[in-house]
């Protein structure tokens, strides 16, 4: 019995090989939660049923993460130590955790052995390393990562435990093969969106990480096992990037317009949208009250855009925050691109946008500003071009759409300066995060800001997006001002009391 009691965790497929040894080396502890994926389709629940200290739970899998924090809630003990399901606690560790009195305030790396055939490799990559292993799960647990999960370290000091932890992992390359495919999978998830890849680099990648295990990390000194763990390790580089690549196409973008009673501009907007290069997947028209004629417009184009939804409430004034939250309830994509309904898109708007969208991030959009002249011009004909030196416009060099140079001119701001509902961009999950946008705001004026505001302080970033996203706004009269003060008190508020989810929003 440990002075300390102590739980052991362990999460496990298919580890029917593997599992009866670890459990073996934990039977001096008083208990052992032993996750079991759903999918396992060996005897792995029959092995552990045979171990008295042992408790047995089952889970879909959802990322390595999640379930090692699910295993971690089922431990009846504060203090928990996760062991591998192909681990085994070595004698000289399990001598040392006997007389073990652990502080609150630490978390504990313990050195573990890897190991191939048998063999302890200690190079290419498979160096002795130290993960976090023992913890209080009063004060911490597993992120949610989908792979390289780890426990949460923020606070504590992380102390080091040497007695070791064996890891047999691999018997065979196929065992090596079937790791690269799956692990390459789960990182292709977890960076969707996150981080960008170039196909040509993969190769380059690949061998990159060959020649580091191999020779810079001295697995030729384990002859044939050095040189195999060493090529499969290049071949996870290989397959996790072309899956990356692969995930990163996919994004479906939700293109929502809101409008209030100017169907011939919304008309030429819908126009603008047909000549996307790349499609939006859906259409939300979020209309603020408009008359007979605007729904009439909208059922026209319905023929053209089969995906196109037109989302109306009650005239009762200017409540453009609400038509928004009626709007984003109807979202189906993952990513939401939020223009108005006088702003006609550049033929690559959406593909500008497709191409810059990143998990983590809000893309505030600029304006091309038109003149009346300009605007009739642009309404009557839907071939009129604005070019850099069309006279009678604002904001010039707004109109320059240059893809190449956009990524590297587009700067991060993270104030909520020169916000504009008018070209606004950002992931659906996070907008749902901070609860849209704030219903408070009557009459014209500051719901956007206040929204990125709330975006920003829930630790969302934001870029402002240059020589791309390009649109043209067309004239119109300014609206009331009449409620401006208000409504600055409301963002002032949510400033200085760094709010980051509003109870009159979406849900509410």
């Amino acid at each position: 019995m440990m002075l300390t009691p102590i739980s052991v965790v362990i999460v496990a497929r298919d580890a029917s090989k593997t599992i009866e040894s670890c459990l073996a080396s934990l039977k001096g502890f008083d208990e052992v939660v032993v996750l079991i994926d759903d999918l396992t389709s060996d005897n792995t629940a029959e092995i552990c049923s045979r171990f008295s200290n042992t408790q047995i739970a089952y889970t879909s899998f959802e990322g390595f993460g999640k379930i090692k924090q699910k295993a971690v809630t089922l431990a009846k003990n504060e203090w928990v130590l996760s062991v591998d399901a192909d681990e085994v606690l070595s004698p000289a560790l399990i001598e040392f955790l006997k007389t073990f009195q652990p502080h609150s305030k630490c978390v504990y790396a313990i050195q573990r052995y890897n190991h191939y055939k048998g063999r302890h490799i200690n190079a290419c990559g498979w160096n002795n390393d130290f993960p976090i292993r023992l913890f209080n799960k009063k004060f911490t647990n597993f992120n949610d990562a989908n792979i390289h999960e780890a426990v949460v370290t923020d606070n504590f000091v992380v102390e080091k435990i040497n007695p070791p932890i064996l890891h047999y992992p691999y018997e065979n390359e196929a065992q090596l093969e079937a790791k690269a495919e799956r692990y390459a999978q789960l990182y292709a998830k977890q960076n969707h969106r996150k981080k960008n890849i170039s196909l040509w680099s993969v190769p380059l990648r690949s061998a990159f990480t060959f020649f580091k295990d191999y020779v810079l990390r001295r697995g030729w000194l384990y002859d044939s096992d050095g040189f195999t763990i060493a090529r499969y390790n290049a071949l996870g580089t290989k397959l996790k990037y072309r899956y990356l690549h692969q995930e990163n196409k996919d994004l479906g973008i939700c293109l929502i317009i809101s409008t209030y009673n100017r169907a011939d501009a919304l008309d030429r907007v819908l126009q603008s949208v047909l000549q996307q290069t790349r499609l939006p997947h859906q259409i939300i028209i979020a209309d603020d009250g408009s008359t007979e004629d605007t729904a009439l417009l909208i059922q026209q184009y319905k023929q053209k855009l089969p995906n196109l939804l037109h989302v109306w409430h009650k005239d009762t004034g200017f409540r453009l925050a609400a038509i928004r939250n009626l709007a984003l309830k109807s979202v189906n994509q993952p990513f939401v691109s939020m223009v108005d309904g006088d702003m006609v898109l550049h033929p690559d708007f959406i593909n500008s946008i497709y191409r810059h969208a990143q998990k983590g991030w809000y893309y505030q959009g600029k304006r091309v500003l038109l003149d009346e002249k300009n605007t009739k011009t642009v309404l009557n004909n839907q071939d009129y071009k604005i070019r850099f030196f069309t006279p009678g416009i604002r904001n010039r060099f707004n109109t320059l759409n240059l893809p190449y140079l956009s990524s590297i001119i587009s700067r991060k701001e993270n104030s909520i300066r020169g916000v504009k509902g008018c070209s606004m961009h950002f992931w659906t999950e996070d907008a749902i995060k901070v609860n849209g946008f704030n219903e408070s705001f009557i009459g014209w004026g500051r719901e956007d800001s206040e929204f990125v505001c709330r975006l920003l302080n829930a630790g969302i970033n934001r870029k402002n997006i240059a020589l791309a996203a390009v649109a043209w706004h067309l004239y119109h009269p300014e609206a009331s001002r009449k409620m401006l003060p208000e409504n600055d008190a409301i963002l002032e508020k949510c400033i200085k009391e760094k709010h980051n989810f509003t109870p009159t929003g979406l849900n509410s």
